[in-house]
């Protein structure tokens, strides 16, 4: 039965229904395979999503950050015997180059692990997302980036969109048209479940260039 949960970011700690699904999501708890989002920033260890966890009660018996300090062959074995899988926040371009690099994207949609992503991490789990300045980043012509697609949308995940819903829309209306894309702030969270998918928080999905409020189910 795969999971997935594409998180946002969560200032304090999960909240409590969310909490409640990731312990009954979660039951294999051996192995939590953690991938950087700033591979060659070793401080960058995870620390906040591992917080998240644990004060849901959720630990494990052996946690493992993939950077540049593991090589490609034990980052795959790594993820093969992960009970989780956890796209860490911070730099979707970084992740993504290094998620290319070490071949991981197959490894990942392989795993029977639950598979999170927060932020940045959410963003490179989706089949393809979109890379603008207007959304925060660095650069000048905005181009379309493939991730991991575990399942076949895009989300725009940990971004002001109660104050840029027009530009948003207007952002991704032309990939809107091509797949659908679930849209979140802070404290939100998709959770797909087989072919169910549930959200928490203030998500929105942008369809055909429409985009409507979804009613939380969590």
């Amino acid at each position: 039965m795969k999971t997935h949960y594409y998180l946002g970011w969560f200032n304090n700690f999960f909240p409590e229904n969310l909490s409640r699904v990731l312990l009954e999501d979660i039951t294999d708890r051996k192995s939590l395979a953690m991938i950087s989002s700033n591979p060659s920033i070793y401080e960058d260890d995870g620390s906040t999503e591992r917080s998240w966890l644990e004060q849901a009660g959720i630990m494990f018996d052996e946690y493992h950050l993939i950077n540049y300090r593991v090589q490609k062959e034990e980052a795959k074995t790594i993820i093969k015997n992960a009970s989780v899988i956890f796209l860490l926040g911070g730099d979707t371009l970084k992740q993504n180059g290094f998620l290319m690099e070490y071949d991981l994207s197959d490894s990942i949609k392989k795993s029977s692990a639950v598979v999170m992503g927060a932020s940045a991490g959410a963003i490179n789990m989706s089949a393809k997302w979109l890379c603008s300045k207007n959304f925060g980043y660095k650069v000048e012509a905005s181009s379309v980036y493939d991730g991991i697609g575990l399942v076949n949308f895009s989300i725009l995940s940990h971004f002001d969109l109660e104050n840029n819903i027009a530009l948003v829309q207007k952002e991704l209306s032309l990939l809107s048209e091509e797949l659908n894309i679930y849209a979140s702030n802070k404290d939100c969270a998709v959770r797909v479940k087989e072919d169910k998918i549930d959200v928490l928080g203030n998500v929105y999905l942008i369809s055909d260039s429409k985009i409507q409020k979804l009613d939380e189910t969590l």
